[in-house]
């Protein structure tokens, strides 16, 4: 009798895709006359303002004026339906979340938040990921692939820019208001503008959730501003100042149930910034940086003292490029960055160590004939640790058919730099190796892009291949670590956003992925074979919107919390349904249901995820 269950999943999940895939149909013949926007211009693939129409990389973009009207405001459900980038969190709400981005291990995704990093291997971004809040003055850009040619190190899978846009046109504010299931209530303000020479993009988020389990309750607080002004016609200047705040009750798995542990984490970022218009062909620009993050992790233990971990992450950084396109076809980007950070660690190991960084990169945009677009770059990285890496890239674009498809590839080289418990911890079982290398991988991609007439959509599917070597692990008595296994990720991305601006949005994405550890003969962990995801909104009359979204995963292996054997991960669909009625010009009405359908699954076995939830808000806009 299991066999039905199971079977009611599998055909519930085929007509669901079933469906989407028809709603693209209709919708494409829905909008054939149409026009829409022009393509976003990004910055994450080159350093430079591109559109993404000319660059050979796989970008996706997200902006938060999608994400209001999907009624998404985690970190971690924004990024959860983009192609190629399967998230997955040990817990509810607020928990930490591992990205494998490309099949790439969880550490081996660089997060750049306002122009610096956010993690390193000595600072996590997995709590961050999963109880941050995008601002409504945030863009996020995910480009897919070793990157470390522009980035350096963790820029294996591909980056995740998070950015505070600045302020545009007249003054604006909004307050908002949701409240529903599992006791959760969460607020958020927001202004924006321009004032003579200064621009101005604040906003602030905060909410409590108890979460379906004991001792899982969820509270947080997220603070984003951008400050810019314009000293001259050929300078400006500017800052940002991003805050997140949570405590989060942490009952472990299902079989530990933990009804006292606390985890807390305070995570601040800062910059000074500066562009400058050298001449007509020469510009620069500068950001000068600091992070200050601090985890505390609180474990009571009966009879004995209770057990508290505290992670400090403290970063500062110079990051500095020039730009020269004054070359006929040629636009050269040259750069340096410079860091130091600290990491003290009173858990496993022991951690208290500095480390510096000096690197120079330099890549060069060429387009030798109309419609095709190169791109190669190399960069150095010198640790006062381990020594030095140098990465290169190079992609190339080329557009067909008036414009209509474009054929794109990539290949680059990237690393992973070994953190300070591999090169130095110490324990009495264990003892950190310093003679280890950098993990190192050397990726690339190819595809195709066909955009719809008169800018209406996009559709994408790009095949990947990523070969990891020097990946660090155990040593066979488990006393220390050393440089020793091989893997390898290849799939398909395929993607499509077609568009009626201000009436329909349709969006899909699907990965196919095998990843394997080729030293173990086994499959990488929680890298599901098949991915997909959708959403679809349409506006109706007098002000009424409504869409649905729906996500499964399929085909993953897993650890088992109890007894820790590799086992097969179960296969899992959540739907969504979210509405809004914008009565006037200054009151909305929203509302949603997330996990539509009560699905009982774990993302990360042993830890339930949420079941079905309602929730209403009001935003008042002015």
């Amino acid at each position: 009798m299991k066999c039905i269950p199971s079977l009611a999943r599998h055909l519930r999940r085929f007509f669901l895709v079933l469906a989407a895939g028809s709603a693209l149909a209709s919708l494409h013949a829905q909008i054939a006359a149409q026009s829409a926007e022009l393509d976003p211009v990004v910055t994450t693939a080159t350093r430079t303002p591109e559109s993404l129409q000319t660059i050979g990389s796989a970008v996706d973009v997200i902006s938060a004026a999608d994400l209001a009207r999907r009624q998404i405001s985690s970190l971690a459900g924004a990024l959860g339906g983009v192609p190629g980038t399967p998230l997955f969190a040990s817990g509810q709400s607020g928990a930490s979340a591992s990205l494998f981005l490309r099949g790439a291990n969880s550490n081996q995704t660089l997060f750049l938040v306002d122009g610096i990093r956010l993690n390193d291997p000595n600072t996590d971004y997995n709590v961050f990921l999963g109880g941050a809040c995008v601002s409504a003055c945030d863009s996020l850009e995910v480009a897919h692939g070793p990157q470390s040619t522009l980035y350096g190190g963790e820029a294996v899978g591909g980056v995740v820019s998070l950015r505070a846009l600045p302020g545009t046109g007249a003054s604006t504010a909004q307050v908002a208001l949701e409240a529903g299931s599992f006791g959760t209530i969460q607020g958020a303000v927001a202004t924006q503008g321009v004032s003579g020479t200064t621009a101005y993009n604040f906003s602030a988020q905060g909410g409590h959730t108890d979460n379906q389990r004991v001792n899982n309750s969820f509270d947080s607080a997220n603070v984003t501003l951008r400050v810019d002004r314009r000293v001259t016609e050929r300078v400006a200047i500017g800052g940002t100042l991003r805050w997140f705040h949570g405590v989060y009750g942490d009952p472990g798995d299902r079989y530990t149930n933990d009804p006292d542990n606390q985890d807390r984490e305070e995570n601040l970022l800062a910059t000074a910034f500066a562009d400058a218009k050298l001449s007509e062909v020469w510009t620069a620009h500068a950001v000068l940086g600091g992070q200050d993050r601090r985890f505390v992790s609180e474990n009571p233990r009966v009879g004995r003292a209770t057990q508290i971990t505290v992670v400090k992450n403290r970063r500062a950084v110079l990051d500095a490029q020039t730009t020269y396109s004054g070359l006929e076809r040629n636009r050269i980007t040259a750069g340096l960055t410079a860091e130091v950070n600290h990491t003290r660690n009173t858990g496993f190991g022991d951690i208290n160590k500095k480390q510096g960084l000096f690197a120079a990169f330099a890549q060069d945009e060429f387009s030798p004939v109309d419609d095709v677009f190169l791109t190669a770059g190399l960069r150095n990285d010198d640790f006062d640790t381990f020594g030095r890496a140098t990465t290169g890239r190079a992609t190339a674009a080329w557009l067909l058919a008036q414009r209509t498809v474009k054929l794109h590839a990539s290949y680059g080289t990237a690393f992973r730099s070994p953190s300070f418990l591999d090169l130095y911890g110490q324990s009495a079982f264990y003892t950190g190796n310093p003679n280890l290398r950098p993990e190192r991988a050397r990726g690339w991609d190819a595809g195709a892009d066909y955009y719809l007439p008169q800018k209406r959509g996009t559709l994408g599917a790009t095949w990947f291949q990523t070969d990891f070597t020097d990946l660090i692990a155990s040593t066979p008595d488990f006393r220390s670590e050393e440089n020793i296994q091989r893997a390898r990720t290849r799939g398909v991305e395929l993607s499509a956003q077609t568009s009626l601006p201000g009436v329909v949005q349709l969006r899909l994405g699907y990965t196919y992925l095998e990843a394997d550890n080729l030293s173990a003969q086994a499959r990488l962990l929680r890298r599901p074979r098949h991915s997909f995801s959708s959403d679809l909104w349409r506006e109706f009359v007098h002000g009424v919107s409504a869409g649905a979204g729906v996500a499964f995963v399929a085909g993953r292996e897993d650890v088992d919390a109890r007894t820790f054997r590799t086992i097969e991960g179960e296969d899992y669909t959540v739907a969504r349904l979210y509405a809004a009625w914008q009565v006037n010009a200054h009151l909305g009405l929203k509302l949603r249901f997330e996990n539509l359908l009560n699905e009982k699954y774990e993302e990360v076995n042993g830890y339930p995820a949420l079941g079905f939830g309602a929730f209403g808000g009001a935003e008042w806009k002015w």
